[in-house]
């Protein structure tokens, strides 16, 4: 194991962390919130010197293989959620340290699960910071990290795998960091975009930036208690429906109709199911809900948006789904497991990922039926490698046996086992809502220190996708 390298490459992301608090900062100077002005200065200069501390001399051996890919992205990200909580504990508006981690980690993660019951009272300056992790966790760090490296290629492949969400992960160019590159190109695009068509709806430049920095990660952090519900606008519910449905696509497409390969954008079968799953429900869940609105443009506008919002693990709500009937909150609970797309910054177990699991059933069924004939798993008309098709399947079964495990642990709280599952899907899969109390009219601030540190942990499992933790714990067991 490579420790010096391990090392380097947080020390790399952390100095990207402190930096980023620089823009908090100068939002407390532009709203004259001088008093949380220290609370991010502190972190900041001590994070600062920590990463230089670690990055002044690089490593001689500066081999990364999947082993130190895996466990520096895992330690990245628990190093930069437990630093990333100190501005809001300093500044004494979430003063416990437990409460403030899982808010952090919730934001890096962009589940979006709160435990704040009354998030109007918290400064502009800190509002900011916790939607714009929400940004930065969405693409991830470590990749912003690798966009403005020049790194030894066959290196920055093992940490590409390690964070980028999905079964599979391929080059859009021949080298990585270039690819990293035109990701965050496009990422930043789709942000500004957003913001532009916020600012058109007469929404402020201030809530503009929150929303599309939340909308990005598809994190579903609002300035508001009441969500998106506040502005009480057809208008820009629609625009951040579609952009968190657009942010839950393979970026990879983007960039085939960027270089006008519209063939390939096309054929690609994962994306092809996402938009007929959003309209499947849409239509499924306007209809149950009918009887429950004043007419059938109302039921539209209310199933469309949570639909979009819970497929791609945004969590925005413009409405209390918890007064739906229990048909549409159990699709919705579907609809967090299923997940958007490989390669998106949504969350979920990822359509690609259903499809192999589901058509290798298919497989399986054959084969049972008759045993001679050869059947393959095949995505956009091409044969899975086995490889894929049984990483699909073991992960699955890992996310259950974690999952089963989570809501055991949680189980040990006050809460129903409702409840407790509820919470723990909404955590492994990123969401930030479920049912009962912990509906989006709710919030996950009642469970103790012990079931937050539980959830923590699921947020990370479902962020970096399992294996990155394991391997983490792995070698410092080897070690």
């Amino acid at each position: 194991m490579n420790y010096k390298m391990i090392f380097y490459i947080m020390g790399q992301i952390l100095k990207v962390v402190a930096l980023c608090m620089l823009l908090p900062i100068l939002v407390g100077f532009i709203y004259h919130e001088h008093h949380v002005l220290i609370s991010f200065a502190i972190p900041m200069l001590i994070t600062l010197v920590i990463a230089f501390a670690v990055t002044i001399k690089k490593p001689k051996n500066n081999a990364v293989f999947s082993m130190e890919g895996f466990v520096s992205v895992a330690a990245s990200w628990i190093t930069m959620s437990a630093i990333g909580a100190l501005p809001f504990v300093i500044s004494g508006e979430i003063p416990n340290y437990f409460d403030a981690l899982f808010e952090t980690v919730s934001g890096f993660t962009t589940t979006g699960a709160t435990i704040m019951g009354d998030v109007e009272s918290m400064s502009r300056s800190c509002l900011f910071w916790r939607a714009f992790t929400h940004w930065l966790g969405g693409m991830g760090v470590l990749m912003f990290v690798l966009a403005i490296m020049s790194s030894n290629d066959s290196r920055t492949m093992h940490m590409m795998r390690a964070e980028c969400a999905g079964p599979n992960v391929g080059r859009l160019v021949s080298k990585s960091n270039m690819t990293a590159r035109i990701l965050y190109i496009i990422y930043i695009s789709l942000t500004l975009l957003e913001t532009g068509f916020l600012l058109l709806g007469g929404v402020p430049l201030y809530d503009a930036i929150i929303h599309s920095c939340s909308s990005a990660g598809t994190g579903g952090f609002s300035i508001w208690n009441n969500s998106i519900a506040h502005y009480n606008s057809l208008y820009v519910e629609m625009v951040i429906a579609v952009f968190i449905i657009l942010f839950g696509v393979n970026f990879n497409l983007y960039y085939y109709i960027f270089i006008k390969k519209y063939a390939l954008a096309y054929k690609n079968e994962e994306v092809r199911t996402y938009f007929c799953i959003i309209i499947a429900a849409t239509a499924i869940i306007t209809v149950n809900i009918l009887h429950t609105c004043d007419n059938v443009g109302e039921a539209l506008r209310h199933s469309f948006f949570m639909v979009a919002s819970t497929i791609t693990s945004a969590g925005f709500s413009n409405t209390d789904t918890g007064q739906w009937p229990v048909f549409s909150q159990a699709l919705l609970l579907v609809l967090m497991f299923i997940g958007s797309c490989a390669g998106s910054t949504g969350g979920g177990m990822k359509v690609s990922r259903i499809m192999i699991i589901v058509k290798t059933g298919i497989r399986e069924l054959k084969y049972i039926v008759s045993p001679r004939a050869v059947a393959t798993v095949k995505m956009d008309g091409k044969p899975v490698e086995n490889d894929v098709v049984r990483g699909a399947s073991n992960y699955l079964i890992l996310f259950i046996m974690l999952m089963a495990v989570s809501i055991l642990l949680v189980c040990l709280d006050k809460f129903s086992i409702e409840e407790s599952a509820s919470a723990v899907i909404t955590c492994m899969n990123n969401i930030g809502f479920g049912v009962g109390r912990f509906s989006p009219s709710g919030n996950l601030g009642g469970l103790n220190s012990f079931s937050k540190v539980v959830l923590c942990f699921d947020m990370l499992l479902g962020r970096l996708e399992i294996y990155p933790l394991i391997m983490l714990f792995a070698a410092r067991k080897s070690a």
